[in-house]
């Protein structure tokens, strides 16, 4: 019986060569262009953090330094959001809204609930902020008012209720 040899060098190249980009993600023009700012402060942050780590280091024993441990968690911490946002601006795509008379991507919505009005901008899930009221499209509320024109109403379904929001206006 003949051994077969294994080369690793052919097996990395096959799991490159089988990897899918991954999928765009949707931003509007605002968020991809403060996506660019936060990008350069955080950078800025990084060198400042560099040399709080370097000081820390210089005090001697690491192994009881507390600066020298909160220096590298902070180093951690500001190293995961750059590559989270360094990945978001190389897949991002700016998606400008479409006025077609139906809900849709970076479109703003005023519904109405129980008598009240709400606005709301439906963007992606990556520049999401409930508090500044812009809504995911894949949130419940971004699907229920998706497609939906003035006049149609939409009904989020949750566990314990349904609530109903009636779409007043799109821009």
């Amino acid at each position: 019986m003949e051994k077969v040899l294994y080369d690793t060098r052919m097996a990395k190249r096959a799991v490159v060569r089988n990897m899918r980009k991954p999928d765009p993600v949707p931003f509007t023009k605002v968020g991809y262009e403060a996506m660019k700012v936060r990008l350069g402060e955080l950078q800025a942050k990084r060198e400042i953090v560099l040399v709080s780590l370097q000081r820390a280091r210089e005090m001697g024993d690491l192994s009881e330094n507390g600066a020298y441990t909160s220096a590298r968690f902070e180093l951690g911490n500001v190293d995961r959001e750059l590559r989270r946002l360094e990945f978001n601006l190389k897949y991002g795509v700016i998606k400008t809204p479409e006025n077609t008379g139906k809900v849709g991507f970076g479109n703003q919505v005023t519904v109405e609930l129980n008598g009240k009005e709400y606005v709301y901008t439906l963007v992606g899930t990556q520049e999401s902020d409930p508090k500044k009221a812009m809504i995911s499209l894949e949130s419940p509320i971004g699907l229920a008012l998706l497609g939906k024109k003035v006049g149609d109403k939409a009904l989020v379904v949750m566990p314990d209720r349904t609530i109903e929001y009636f779409v007043k206006k799109i821009n």
